[in-house]
């Protein structure tokens, strides 16, 4: 199944694509994308509905993030070899986490906002993993049980914040419109396999990343039992996995984002966002 959310800004209905790519509303039948919805029971419910029974939902809505009511936002830094090697930085001999704010998440095609006093805005597409299955100390051999399904994330990072106000990255990587989620959450059944997907991002039609998740260096079962020993996992939790090599700051000379300029990324099987940099509004 492709499971979205559609309608304005914070006020966004559950849906599901159809396979002629038309979007059906489960006002219906679930409150949300999220919590109990994307446990295995949830999906099964899901996945037993007969979707052209469901209401059409008319015209061009807006998208929003495929997850809704996101507990915790959990970013792996480093996880691609080829992405360390361009920040010349050593490969992690463990996962390296951080976390943006959930009130970074945005819609997959919304205005992406420049921060005021930014200098260094830089993209990064990565694998999104949405949590269905609790657990806590969680075996590898037994991780994608906990998965619900996965979706293109854009780990949009202010490099000056992350890298030169001293701290954690986490300021650099935190800020609203920071982390468009979407287009749809495609169930694990569905989607294609976790170690072989084609990652890819484009700034006004220039490609600068096209790489594959397979030069992870940490795949998704090993970070999904990694963390867990760490926090307990929840239905609807995002874990946003790394970025293939082409970032901005790995460019010789380094190139960054400037207002006016547009991002288009995809992961192919999981779909594509669009995003126009725009002022930060007050």
């Amino acid at each position: 199944m492709k499971l979205l959310r559609y309608g304005p800004l914070g006020q966004e209905k559950p849906g599901v694509l159809d396979a002629d790519g038309v979007i059906r509303d489960l006002s219906s039948v679930v409150p949300d994308i999220a919590g109990a919805t994307l446990t295995p029971e949830g999906l099964a419910a899901l996945a037993d509905l007969d979707l052209k029974t469901l209401p059409v939902v008319q015209g061009d809505p807006r998208i929003g993030a495929c997850v809704g009511q996101v507990g915790k936002f959990i970013c792996i830094g480093l996880n691609y070899s080829d992405h360390a090697a361009e920040t010349g930085a050593e490969v992690p001999k463990e996962p390296v986490i951080f976390n943006k704010w959930t009130s970074a998440i945005c819609g997959p095609n919304d205005d992406v906002e420049m921060p005021r006093d930014s200098t260094k805005l830089d993209w990064e597409v990565e694998l999104g993993v949405v949590i269905g299955k609790p657990g806590r100390y969680i075996d590898q051999a037994d991780a994608m049980d906990h998965v619900a399904g996965y979706c293109v994330i854009n780990d949009v990072s202010e490099r000056a914040f992350q890298l030169e106000r001293g701290g954690t990255w986490d300021k650099g990587k935190g800020c609203d419109t920071f982390g468009p989620i979407g287009p749809w959450l495609v169930t694990a059944d569905e989607a294609p396999a976790h170690g072989s997907m084609r990652l890819w991002l484009e700034v006004d039609g220039h490609r600068y990343q096209d790489g594959t998740t397979a030069t992870m260096v940490f795949d998704v079962p090993t970070i999904i039992a990694y963390l867990s020993r760490f926090m307990s996992l929840q239905p609807g939790d995002v874990i946003s996995t790394g970025t293939p090599p082409g970032v901005g700051l790995g460019q010789r000379p380094p190139k960054f984002l400037s207002v006016g300029q547009v991002m288009r990324l995809g992961i192919d099987g999981l779909g594509e966002q669009t995003q126009r940099v725009v002022e930060a509004r007050a």
